[in-house]
């Protein structure tokens, strides 16, 4: 079942890529390494305060970042095991975060930038890259994200349960552009 539902969504993705404003934060060959995509976005839910100090205000410029799943569930898709599928997608991420960081240093609104966000409910083991987890406000979006990332959890674990769902819920990751710079940011 979860074969058919990811070759669906192979076919569906590029609709989908082009109907979300998307970026690719790479466009050479290897951008297949790179599990981003992205987008500017203006932030329109409560004020947070990261744990470095940066204040995340309503209509604060970020680039809004969005995993690219189909690629990451090819990879893991022959994995039986749920903790060797959630260590790939932590190394996607830690190896994509580099090139993540050059993009928004040399963005042409990088002055205005304030940082990174996402809305996950594959936020375990986040902090250590460097993120801040931050609950959805609103109890409508939650439940519209939730029921949005649903497939991708899906398709990411071994089996669904109750009870694993009550411990992975959408929440919003933040990283202030300080923090991305200073962690991933590689001089050429």
């Amino acid at each position: 079942m979860k074969l058919y539902v990811l070759t669906l969504w192979l076919l569906i993705d590029p609709v989908y890529f082009m109907f979300t404003r998307l970026t690719y934060i790479d466009d050479s060959k290897d951008r297949d390494q790179n599990v981003f995509r992205v987008r500017l976005t203006r932030y329109k839910g409560k004020e947070s305060i990261l744990s470095d100090g940066t204040i995340i205000k309503k209509n604060d410029l970020l680039i809004k970042i969005h995993l690219h799943n189909v690629q990451l569930m090819k990879n893991i898709r022959s994995m039986k095991s749920d903790v060797r599928k959630a260590m790939v997608i932590h190394q996607s991420v830690e190896k994509s975060l580099p090139q993540l960081a050059d993009y928004v240093n040399s963005h042409a609104n990088a002055t205005d930038i304030k940082g990174i966000i996402g809305i996950t409910m594959l936020n375990r083991g986040s902090t250590k890259l460097g993120f801040d987890t931050v609950e959805i406000g609103s109890p409508f979006y939650k439940y519209f994200k939730c029921i949005a990332l649903l497939p991708i959890y899906w398709l990411s674990v071994t089996s669904l349960s109750s009870q694993s769902l009550k411990k992975h819920h959408p929440c919003y990751l933040f990283m202030s552009k300080k923090r991305l710079l200073n962690k991933y940011y590689q001089k050429m």
